[in-house]
């Protein structure tokens, strides 16, 4: 079944490997994909679907240096090239929309505004232009400001269509700003985007609903990942997060998305399961940063009715064509980790695809 066809949206894949959205920091300052990025994603075009790394919808939503956008001219210009590239091999490609909130500083955002629902830094150090710094208080957004935040993830899908892209993922996982939001750890508001799980999931359904009306239901996926606990969006109290993630999915599946994606580390838990039943669509699953996914789990997850589909980060960095060396039990390459977060091609392009001896 792993191999078999499924639609999202409209969209018929021809397999049920998705490409994780994947932060390779190779877009340099200005923030525009250029040819090494147009061939990283060409050559993984055999998957079912790409999603693309994180791009930023607003220059303040910057979260890395050497991150691209969804901004500027040069930028769309830049990822029409890459998603052009795809569909030339036959691949279909969704834009990852990330703001990524307090998760970030002014010396990567071109000294713009940190924002996040409240005004409580993460705690540690984050990479920036000038090198590492303790992460900064971000400004609270008030309410007059969430409607303008709301407009920002509008046009970055706007603009990621224009440049191409078959739909838009919003990114409301790994503690940034829509994961900001839904998460106590974060938003300590007591207005009417905070305080009780009703009130938390308030801003995100409202992009979801705003991005939908702008671009289609069709063309929009959800990224969220309850209880990962990382960059400071802490979730331990069980009977908060039930209700909080529940409430959310009961809220966002009468739209029609064309997929829901969560990340967790327990596919046969109670909550994954509880999110699926309750999600109206294509259950997308990935299990997590701790232990790369494998061929035998991936099979298992689709086999077993857990997820529609299943979402491989470091499997697919390492292998463009892991659709190929999965279905016919090939070997497979070893990611690098050493070469994630650096520029050029080492551990980008030069992956080699599998070559009998």
């Amino acid at each position: 079944m792993l191999f078999s066809p499924i639609t999202l949206g409209e969209l018929t894949l021809p397999n049920r490997l998705i490409m994780a959205p994947l932060t390779r920091c190779r877009s340099g300052a200005d923030g525009v994909p250029g040819p090494i990025v147009v061939e990283h994603y060409r050559q993984r075009a055999s998957l079912g679907l790409i999603v693309s790394e994180g791009t930023y919808p607003s220059h303040a939503g910057q979260g890395f240096p050497g991150q691209p956008g969804l901004v500027t001219d040069e930028q769309v210009e830049g990822w029409s090239k890459v998603t052009d590239a795809v569909h030339a091999e036959g691949g279909r490609i969704f834009a990852q929309v990330m703001h990524a909130g307090r998760v970030t500083h002014e010396d990567t955002n071109g000294g713009r505004t940190v924002v996040g629902p409240s005004a409580v830094a993460v705690d540690g150090l984050t990479r920036t232009n000038k090198g590492k710094q303790p992460f900064p208080v971000p400004h609270a957004l008030t309410e007059d400001e969430i409607p303008g935040v709301i407009q920002e993830f509008v046009q970055g899908s706007v603009n990621a269509i224009k440049a191409g892209f078959d739909g838009v993922e919003l990114h409301g996982a790994n503690g940034y700003l829509l994961h900001e939001f839904l998460t106590p750890a974060a938003n300590q508001r007591d207005d009417r985007y905070g305080g009780s799980p009703e009130n938390r999931i308030r801003f995100v359904v409202e992009v979801v609903q705003a991005v939908v009306e702008a671009v289609g239901a069709e063309r929009v996926g959800i990224r969220i990942s309850p209880e990962h606990n990382v960059q400071g969006a802490v979730e331990l109290d069980r009977e908060d997060l039930h209700r909080t993630y529940s409430l959310l999915v009961q809220a966002i599946s009468p739209l029609g998305l064309a997929y829901l994606s969560v990340l967790h580390n327990e596919p046969s838990g109670g909550l994954v399961r509880e999110l699926r039943g309750e999600f109206n669509g294509a259950f997308l699953l990935n299990t997590g940063f701790s232990v790369m996914t494998t061929r035998d789990e991936a099979i298992s997850l689709v086999e077993g009715e857990l997820a529609d589909a299943v979402v491989v980060g470091r499997p697919a960095i390492a292998n463009p064509d892991l659709v190929r060396r999965w279905q016919e039990n090939l070997p497979v390459n070893e990611p690098d980790m050493a070469t994630f977060y650096t520029s050029g091609a080492e551990g980008y392009t030069d992956y080699p695809v599998y070559q009998p001896a």
